[in-house]
């Protein structure tokens, strides 16, 4: 998830259901949340949880996230069609729901969420664990992912970028998943990424934990504990990577990876979280 523009709101919004206490999707339509997927252990040998969030409660916890809100510049570096919203973020059940809908608002005809920990939470080096169900459809694009802390003093690429989770949605692409890092090699952008492909179904189907293994020597990416990519970052010009990143949770909608929305997309399309938790080597 290429970025080149940050702007904050500290709006935060609360969850909103029908009376059976389904998520409503805000368009007509209930939000299904999976009771099935893989999970993760809650410790890990020689490692202490240092920081998680489950979504507990009726709103998001400002002392970890603030939204994002608008459509960037240039479509936040991407062209992407999304204006963010926090009225898009719900919590229910014990689960972030991020959702993308068909809808015009500020200028643009699609609306969605980002939020980051920015300022609040950042973390160097540990396993990142994040549980999550994705979108489907052409067009969408979530992301689970991180960006240097010192962005606002030395830009992008130059602060790094993780990328723990990246989909683009439609022509079968819905079983695959990314994992890249970008950083600043001799003044140019430079990335490395690999991807996870399903046996069967898709990330829609079910619940699945999207992870990072991070150290001073490299990071290693995981799916349901399967580890499918690694970067050696030893080399100095990866210093980017030895330095504080904050996390950000987002569903794009169009832009020049997934390409634009087509007439097979549905919508709303819901991203669902059901916890980040980050540990770190005793």
């Amino acid at each position: 998830m290429n970025f080149l523009f940050i702007a904050t709101c500290l709006s935060l919004s609360c969850c909103v259901s029908d009376e059976d206490g389904t998520p409503d999707s805000g368009q007509g339509s209930t939000i299904t949340i999976p009771t099935t997927g893989f999970n993760t252990p809650t410790s890990y040998d020689g490692m202490t949880l240092v920081w998680e969030d489950n979504f507990d409660g009726n709103a998001l916890n400002e002392a970890n996230w603030t939204h994002e809100v608008g459509n960037g510049q240039n479509g936040w570096g991407n062209n992407e069609l999304q204006y963010y919203r926090p009225q898009n973020t719900t919590l229910q059940q014990g689960n972030l729901i991020i959702t993308a809908k068909k809808e015009s608002f500020g200028g643009k005809e699609y609306t969605s969420s980002r939020i980051i920990t920015k300022d609040k939470k950042q973390f160097r080096y540990g396993r990142i664990d994040i549980r999550a169900v994705l979108p489907k459809g052409q067009g969408i694009w979530p992301a689970l992912w991180m960006l240097g802390s010192n962005f606002s003093t030395v830009g992008w690429p130059a602060c790094g970028e993780i990328d723990i989770m990246e989909m683009v949605g439609g022509q079968g692409r819905e079983n695959t998943v990314h994992g890249t890092v970008h950083w600043e090699h001799d003044g140019s952008r430079a990335e490395f990424g690999g991807n996870y492909k399903l046996s069967s179904g898709t990330f829609s189907d079910e619940f699945h934990v999207f992870s990072i293994v991070w150290d001073a020597q490299s990071i290693r990416w995981l799916v349901d504990n399967k580890q499918y990519h690694v970067i050696d970052t030893q080399p100095a010009q990866l210093d980017e990577f030895r330095r504080n990143f904050f996390f950000i949770f987002n569903v794009a909608v169009g832009g020049n990876w997934p390409g634009s929305p087509d007439a097979t997309s549905t919508y709303p399309q819901h991203m669902i979280v059901d916890f980040v938790r980050v540990f770190q080597s005793n």
